[in-house]
């Protein structure tokens, strides 16, 4: 092999190894060994485990920001769009399963673009400014949009979580049930939405 294609060879290996035991089950010898070489060559490459995990994490943060940030710039309606960012999620999960589960663990060890944490907070900010404009055509108070980005946000990607496993049912279903509560939940929004509960702590306060 040449550097190029054992450095490929060994982000492969630790890219599954990482997925199926994690960053601190894995081990230098593991990898080396799973790819056929000695420790030696893992540190000339990579420096150690903290170097390889890095450079994992980083394609991968960058193979799905890619891919959620290019929805989320196409034209099309406000559901076309959220149906193109669940799907682009769903997509990742079911080409890239490996690279999902490691971003779902704790990528802060040795991560050179942040954690998954991080790039759904990214990923909030771009769906703030598409809710600030909705907000502001329907007259309601864009100061809120900040709320609704990281629900849809995180309703989506903790669906993606649950769907790893179980994968039923298909992409496309999943998808559709996600923006059936998003787009309908957001065509019904109140201008100033209250907690119920707390009115009736209120009134049962009032009557003391």
């Amino acid at each position: 092999m040449t550097g190029t294609q054992r450095r490929e060879q060994l982000v492969e290996v630790g890219r599954a190894l990482f997925a199926r035991k994690g960053f601190d089950a894995t081990s230098i010898e593991e990898i080396a060994a799973e790819a056929g070489v000695s420790k030696p060559v893992v540190y000339e490459h990579f420096g150690g485990k903290e170097g390889l995990y890095a450079v994992v994490v980083d394609r991968e943060m960058q193979e799905l920001a890619g891919r959620i940030t290019a929805s989320l710039t196409a034209a099309g309606s406000s559901r076309e769009l959220v149906e193109r960012a669940a799907l682009a999620l769903l997509d990742y999960i079911e080409s890239s399963s490996d690279g999902f589960r490691i971003l779902v663990r704790d990528t802060s060890v040795a991560a050179a673009s942040g954690t998954f944490a991080g790039l759904l907070n990214d990923v909030a900010s771009q769906v703030e400014h598409l809710l600030a404009a909705a907000f502001a055509e329907r007259s309601l108070d864009a100061e809120h949009a900040p709320i609704y980005s990281q629900a849809l946000v995180g309703m989506v990607a903790l669906t993606g979580q649950w769907w790893l496993e179980e994968r039923s049912p298909g992409r496309d279903e999943v998808a559709a049930h996600l923006v059936n509560l998003a787009y309908h939940g957001l065509r019904g929004l109140e201008a100033a939405p209250t907690l119920r509960v707390r009115e009736r702590e209120r009134e049962r306060e009032s009557r003391g």
